[in-house]
């Protein structure tokens, strides 16, 4: 039987760590515990860290929020601090796996194990997250979308934990969107996801535009060119689909299992499209949604 430990403070688990340094880390398991069925071979001991309280809880610190890396799902979406202020994040979360998987699962799970498919990655770019790195010898940031590399691919290195994620407020009066396309209705790995902050003004012009899509390229797409096309624009079906055309030329899908790289590139752009519920009649008051 493999061991497993179960530090209850971060400077507990160093000196684990260095008796057993071929140990893995986990919190929720959600990611780790299926990939073992589907192969990949079990360690020789475990570091599970769900107990370390310093990685728990979403912190206010002014114009940024800090989620402790070991927060599940389930937890950030009864926060206050979250549905104030990311609600895009809250939007993804309340479609990530199914309930249990939320009350097992970690955010810094999720951004370790580096899916283009992550749910909780495109509205993390969006809301330029920085990911907390901890080890033995001191502390460090990365920008989310340097610490990313690819599929399953990460800059941390060999000795370091994430602690945390900071992100920044969202902007009072922005539109928060977030919806996924996936093989069934529920529990769905998503084919195409779009995340969107928008902001449009009481005569339903776009006064700022971002977006990100996840599942359609190595990491997180986002395209400086498809935002600059709706900015300054009215919010119509008309904008949205020029913009369509661009979203589909800057993702980059692959053929898989789940779907093709073409149905993929029509989905990126379609999703867009969905934009259009946001529009608003000339002179209606501006409020977020």
């Amino acid at each position: 039987m493999k061991p497993v430990f179960m530090p209850r403070r971060i400077e507990e688990v160093w000196p684990i760590w260095e008796r057993r340094p071929e140990a893995v880390l986990y919190a929720g398991g959600t990611d780790l515990f299926p990939s073992m069925r589907h192969g990949r071979p079990a360690p020789d001991a475990f570091i599970c860290l769900e107990s370390v309280s310093e990685l728990k809880g979403v912190r206010d610190e002014g114009g940024s929020l800090v989620i402790g890396a070991g927060t599940t799902h389930a937890e950030l979406l009864d926060d206050p601090l979250i549905l104030e202020h990311a609600p895009i994040l809250a939007r993804a979360l309340a479609v990530l796996g199914s309930p249990p998987i939320r009350h097992m699962g970690t955010i810094g799970g999720n951004v370790c194990t580096a899916s283009p498919a992550g749910d909780t990655l495109p509205p993390l770019y969006l809301l330029g997250a920085e990911v907390e790195i901890q080890s033995v010898g001191g502390n460090r940031s990365l920008p989310m979308r340097d610490f990313i590399l690819g599929p399953g691919r990460t800059a941390l290195n060999s000795g370091e934990i994430v602690t945390g994620i900071r992100l920044d407020k969202a902007a009072p009066g922005c539109i928060h969107h977030f919806e996924k396309v996936g093989p069934r209705m529920a529990l769905a790995i998503a084919v195409v996801s779009l995340a969107a902050l928008l902001r449009v003004s009481d005569e339903n012009r776009i006064e700022s535009a971002r977006l990100a899509w996840g599942s359609v390229g190595p990491t997180v797409v986002i395209s400086d060119e498809v935002e600059a096309a709706l900015i300054g624009r009215a919010l119509t079906m008309h904008t949205l689909e020029g913009a369509a055309v661009l979203a589909r030329r800057a993702v980059r899908p692959i053929d898989d299992i789940r779907a093709g790289a073409d149905y993929r590139r029509l989905l990126a752009g379609n999703l867009i499209l969905r934009l259009i519920e946001y529009a608003r009649p000339a002179g209606s008051p501006g409020t977020s949604r």
